[in-house]
């Protein structure tokens, strides 16, 4: 006879199963529509001429769509299946990671783009304060203009501050992606602008770019590049980790909390703070 405990947890497990399939249905629709960070990382050619299918890197925002939530690849805390500890991913400690500071993120949406308030020959510094560290990026006002000058007016906003770092990935390409207020893939500012500093560009270790849904449609997502990566010149790069390079390393050691090459990193990794300097 079943006990009502092991019906709950059998509940809960289903529920779970049901989740994660409609999660994964979601997912591969999000792929066909090239949102996460281009079609063209969906498959990484790599060197030796064989392929290797790798976790893209973007924003999941559509051009013209609003900041609507998508589907978690976690459970959130709020979901019954917490209570079967079989049917969840659990988070572990990673050394140097503290609890995030007190907060929330406020965010705040924007109708455009802001006028251009920086100077395009001044440099430019980006401090990103997070739980697990912190990570000075030198920012590229000549080259890539309209991207500082979003970064500065959105961290002058605190629009970032409490905002987690939402996606790992481990395999075929390195990067961490911050920068949505939503942590879910699908936040953004309110406005949308135009590529910058294409030309020739790569992504090498410590590079800082913009993750996109296509052409035109950078807002406040971006991506730390924590490993040398193989990409298509597609995504604004406009700063380079001058500061905290292993800091980043050290979560993407730490894996993600799914345990797969592409999810939430396994450290809870929140920007308690970020701010823009000029000189």
């Amino acid at each position: 006879m079943v006990s009502s405990e092991q019906r709950r947890r059998q509940l809960a497990r289903e529920k779970y199963e049901r989740q994660t399939q409609r999660r994964a249905e979601a997912a591969s629709a999000r792929r066909r529509r090239n949102t996460i960070l281009g079609a063209s990382l969906a498959v990484v050619v790599l060197a030796g001429g064989g392929l290797l299918a790798g976790g893209a890197f973007s924003s999941d925002k559509d051009k013209g769509t609003s900041a609507a939530a998508t589907p978690q690849a976690a459970p959130s805390q709020s979901d019954p299946a917490q209570a079967d500890p079989a049917a969840t991913p659990t988070r572990k400690p990673v050394e140097g990671c503290a609890a995030p500071a007190a907060g929330s993120p406020n965010g705040k949406q924007f109708k455009a783009e802001p006028a251009m308030s920086i100077d395009k020959g001044a440099s430019y510094t980006m401090s990103l304060d997070s739980n697990c560290g912190k990570v000075t990026v030198t920012l590229d006002a000549a080259k890539a203009p309209h991207t500082v000058n979003s970064f500065n007016f959105l961290a002058g906003e605190q629009y970032f501050d409490h905002t987690k770092c939402h996606r790992l990935t481990t395999d075929g390409i390195f990067v961490l992606q911050c920068g949505d207020p939503t942590a879910k893939g699908s936040g953004g500012p309110g406005y949308q602008f135009a590529d910058e500093n294409l030309t020739g560009a790569t992504y090498p270790a410590g590079t800082v770019a913009m993750a996109n849904a296509g052409p035109g449609t950078n807002g406040s997502q971006f991506f730390l590049v924590y490993k040398d990566t193989q990409l298509p010149p597609n995504y604004t790069p406009f700063g380079k980790i001058t500061g905290g390079l292993d800091v980043v390393q050290k979560i993407a050691a730490a894996g993600t909390l799914e345990g797969a090459g592409d999810g939430h990193p396994m450290a809870d990794v929140t920007l308690n703070s970020v701010t823009v300097s000029k000189g």
